[in-house]
């Protein structure tokens, strides 16, 4: 891997953190500017804007079911195992959504329709920023508490919202919408986030030696940790990708973007910051 030839001990704090920082802003720029133009950071699946899920197992392709429905709000066809086929609608109306099942009925009679209304939606949205913004505060609280230094506990908060908000950015530009699952896969990138900035921290703030040895020998942990990792969830996006199981795919692509970018906050932002902590601190 590249970042593996990444020398730790080479570059000074500030030129660690640059460029962390630059996507950061740039990242909450992305996020900002589509809140102000949708109302939301991210582009929202059915689970939170609500819609019409359907599965049925067809041999009409994808064009096929396209042109069947196109004076609907068609959002995707996915295909699944064998001839499955997963299609979603946006929210619709009273009259177009009877006018749409007397359609599947007629056409696709073994169909499955499943329905979320946009006021169910938008409960759960509300739910699910609930959940990650009480997990970020908790971890918070938590890494404070077990540092006792606000400069150590600061890196570590800021790495793990560096990993939430850049990650989402990525999500918002390449179209992964969020939904149940990839709410899901943030959760769990905050905490492989908090993991391996607390390895870092711990190991440059609690052990004896050299700072240079410290930062190099936690690097070397980290990369393993995290490619370790990252191979086992590659695996699960090429399986799921393969087999065309949308919602894991989704999942397991945030969890790579994620990864990615945590690499980058954990040794370079978090280990810059804690490596001009500790030379202030000996100089003192």
């Amino acid at each position: 891997m590249e970042f593996a030839r990444y020398d730790i001990n080479r570059y000074s704090p500030r030129q660690m953190v640059a460029l962390p920082i630059v996507l950061l802003i740039i990242a909450g720029m992305v996020l900002g500017y589509t809140t102000l133009t949708t109302g939301l950071p991210l582009q929202p699946g059915i689970d939170f804007a609500g819609g019409t899920a359907v599965t049925v197992f067809t041999s009409d392709s994808r064009e096929t079911i396209e042109a069947t429905f196109a004076g609907y709000p068609l959002l995707s066809v996915g295909e699944g195992i064998g001839s499955g086929k997963y299609i979603q609608f946006g929210p619709m109306d009273d009259s177009q959504y009877q006018s749409l099942s007397m359609l599947i009925n007629s056409r696709y009679p073994d169909a499955k329709v499943d329905q979320i209304g946009e006021t169910f939606g938008k409960t759960l949205q509300s739910q699910a920023f609930f959940a990650v913004i009480l997990s970020f505060v908790g971890m918070s609280i938590v890494v404070l508490i077990a540092f006792r230094d606000l400069i150590p506990a600061g890196a570590v908060v800021l790495a793990a919202l560096s990993d939430i908000v850049i990650t989402a950015s990525i999500m918002q530009v390449i179209g992964i919408p969020l939904s149940l699952g990839t709410t899901a896969a943030l959760l769990m990138l905050i905490g492989y986030s908090v993991d391996s900035d607390i390895l870092l921290t711990t190991r440059v703030l609690k052990r004896k030696g050299k700072l240079d040895d410290k930062l190099s020998g936690a690097f070397r942990t980290g990369i393993i940790m995290t490619t370790t990792t990252l191979s086992a969830i590659a695996a699960m996006w090429v399986v799921s990708t393969v087999g065309q199981i949308q919602i894991i795919s989704e999942i397991a692509s945030v969890l790579i973007i994620g990864l990615l970018v945590d690499l980058m906050n954990t040794w370079m932002l978090n280990a810059g910051i804690l490596k001009g902590y500790v030379l202030r601190s000996d100089k003192r």
